[in-house]
């Protein structure tokens, strides 16, 4: 019987489902290099005090809503389990109604690295899965450097990717550069984009 109060429980990060498609994987990069820089006694405390919040889906499995990047970039250096919250157990909902009681409730997003819309079924079963978005890894360096505040929005920097795929195409973004970066930070102070949170 899994718990559906809010205390810490150890799972495998192997077994954890993504709620999302995609990652930046230059921020997933990053990550591994903080992880890489701890001592081993620092690097345990960071994963110990890093929960990742979760929900009980179909079948009993745990779902995790936030932390992707991390929980990817924990899996590519080889750590085996993390500690998880899950304060929400949707596990006697079906497949269909649980993603669309999850999208409601702005706890999943299924868009591809293109933007576009993609089934519930083709969420990646396992965050090994995960593809990158490259306009995320965007969204996300933009944000490190101020041009937009870190608030409590659900896909904040999926929003922030999707302005910029408009105004640069996926080649031009490959590798994140000085210039990329300044570009990027003007079209962030520009007025068409007052609407986007942060």
């Amino acid at each position: 019987m899994h718990p559906t109060h809010t205390h810490l429980i150890t799972a495998r990060l192997s077994h954890l489902k993504p709620t999302q498609a995609t990652v930046g994987m230059h921020e997933v990069q990053l990550k591994r290099e903080e992880s890489r820089s701890l001592k081993k006694s620092e690097r345990k405390e960071l994963i110990a005090n890093h929960w990742f919040p979760g929900v009980i889906g179909p079948g009993g499995e745990y779902y995790i809503v936030d932390h992707h990047h991390l929980g990817v970039a924990l899996n590519l250096e080889e750590h085996e389990s993390v500690q998880l919250t899950v304060p929400k157990d949707l596990a006697w909902l079906s497949e269909e109604p649980f993603w669309k009681t999850m999208e409601f409730s702005q706890l999943a997003h299924p868009y591809d690295s293109n933007g576009k819309r993609i089934s519930f079924s083709q969420i990646p079963k396992s965050i090994d899965k995960l593809k990158d978005d490259p306009f995320r890894s965007l969204a996300g360096v933009i944000r490190q450097h101020g041009a937009y505040a870190k608030v409590d929005v659900p896909f904040t920097e999926f929003l922030w990717a999707d302005y910029f795929r408009l105004h640069f195409k996926k080649a031009e973004i490959q590798k994140i550069t000085k210039q990329l970066i300044a570009k990027a930070n003007k079209l962030a102070k520009l007025p068409e984009a007052r609407y986007l949170p942060g």
